[in-house]
């Protein structure tokens, strides 16, 4: 009996995943194990492996396809059985633009734009099929007259996929179906237009711009990934009453453990641990002494957490990723080093779990810029998270050293931006002193 392959679902929040590459074709030999295909999210990496063994039936989709969840990838089986029952609904089909006129473009006859359109879709197939393109990109660009060459594909090694047309077509104003074809068939654009609703009609349309007289920039399509963040830091300060408080610790401590670490490690000590990691176990003894910190706004209630789940700002490749330590508070120093390092690196990857990046999942996040330089910032909010931890460079400060005498002194810049609905001023200011103390006080063993 053959066996279908489905896109799986990673997390509660994932809908549709990219194909990256496919490692098996139609036709070729499947063993258990054997590598069937990559995908992504929008923000992480996974790989697909063989449940049966067989030959690879039919492959309903081709690299750089946005697959819904649970939809039929690929089929396996023995080679002869029928497998039409298993199409996807979802599978790309090919598409042809229409070719009759409206009222708005009559005075063109029928069996001209025919001719015309038909001799615009050969030429738009011969230029869509010399560029990297997947078949559901290639049917909407046909279908809504957009120039492929002008198109910057955002799918694997530049890949045009079928969001990178739709960007397209979102930007331009609707065409009637003639001037859709004298679209294809000329590359011009139209900027406006004077038709019914808008539309564009052929008249409206200008000729493709001289690209030896192109101007100095380029519209570029946002990733993904970039979308999910400019949408969740545009509702977190929206929708929350943010203020950010700044102030500093005295940093030689902290210092002197770093050195203390530094020749531990050299002597073979397992574990490097960083300033970073200091920071983070010195502010989760500060949310367990603030639990009201350690809390989720819900509008007309809190949820304050028992444990401690702290997050932390990871910058990647593909952008700024926040993954979650689980009950961080259960760790020691050592612990909490390695789970943060383990973190980090699994989202640098492209293989962090989803559901460890949701701003739910966690109670609490550190930002760090320090490492940057950074003297100080104002770091946004996770919500439903009611604060978040900026963590700035360590810099030389005046202080009383006691009996009238000043003298320079590393200190290092915190920053903390609360929810001023569900903290008051004093409270922010209070906890932020307290995570300063402890990173003053703090004390471990290697």
């Amino acid at each position: 009996m053959a066996t279908v392959v489905i896109m799986p679902k990673q997390g509660q929040s994932v809908e549709s995943c990219i194909l990256t590459e496919l490692h098996k074709k139609k036709g070729d030999s499947v063993a258990v194990g054997d590598l069937l295909f990559a995908y992504e999210t929008d923000k992480a990496s996974f790989e697909e492996l063989a449940q049966a063994s067989g030959v690879v039936l039919e492959v309903f989709f081709a690299n750089g396809d946005e697959i819904p969840v649970l939809s039929n990838v690929m089929v396996i089986g023995i080679e002869g059985e029928s497998i039409a029952e298993l199409a996807p609904t979802s599978a790309p089909t090919t598409t042809t633009a229409a070719t009759t006129t409206t009222a708005a473009d009559s005075d063109v006859q029928p069996s001209a734009v025919k001719k015309e359109g038909e001799s615009a879709l050969s030429a738009q197939a011969s230029a869509l099929n010399s560029q990297g393109i997947s078949p559901r990109a290639k049917a909407l660009a046909e279908k809504e007259a957009v120039s492929v060459a002008a198109l910057r594909g955002t799918g694997p090694n530049g890949r045009v996929i079928e969001r990178d047309v739709q960007t397209a077509v979102a930007a331009l104003p609707k065409m009637t179906p003639l001037a859709k074809i004298v679209a294809r068939e000329t590359g011009a654009t139209a900027a406006t237009g004077s038709g019914l609703a808008g539309r564009a009609k052929s008249g409206d349309l200008s000729a493709p711009q001289n690209t030896a007289c192109a101007p100095d920039s380029e519209v570029k399509p946002l990733s993904n990934m970039r979308k999910l963040i400019a949408k969740a830091m545009h509702a977190s300060l929206q929708n929350s009453a943010q203020l950010t408080h700044h102030l500093s610790a005295d940093a030689r401590r902290l210092m002197e453990l770093r050195k203390a670490v530094k020749k531990a490690v050299d002597n073979g000590y397992p574990t490097n641990i960083t300033l970073n990691d200091m920071v983070c176990f010195a502010v989760i003894r500060a949310l367990k002494k603030f639990p009201q910190v350690n809390a989720h706004f819900l509008g007309d209630s809190v949820r304050l957490f028992g444990k401690v789940h702290l997050a932390l700002a990871v910058d990647t490749e593909r952008g700024l990723m926040v993954p979650v330590v689980k009950n961080a508070d259960d760790l020691s120093i050592q612990g909490l080093a390695n789970q943060l390092k383990a973190v980090a690196a699994a989202c640098k990857k492209g293989s962090i779990d989803p559901d460890l990046l949701s701003a739910e999942a966690a109670s609490f996040t550190v930002s760090n810029l320090g490492s940057y330089g950074v003297e100080m910032f104002t770091p946004v909010i996770n919500l439903p998270q009611v604060a978040i931890l900026g963590v700035n460079a360590i810099v030389p400060r005046p202080k009383d050293l006691g009996n009238g005498v000043y003298g320079f002194v590393p200190h290092l810049g915190l920053s903390l931006t609360y929810d001023h609905r569900a903290l008051d001023g004093g409270e922010a200011t209070k906890f932020l002193k307290q995570v300063a103390n402890e990173v003053e006080a703090l004390n471990f063993e290697l």
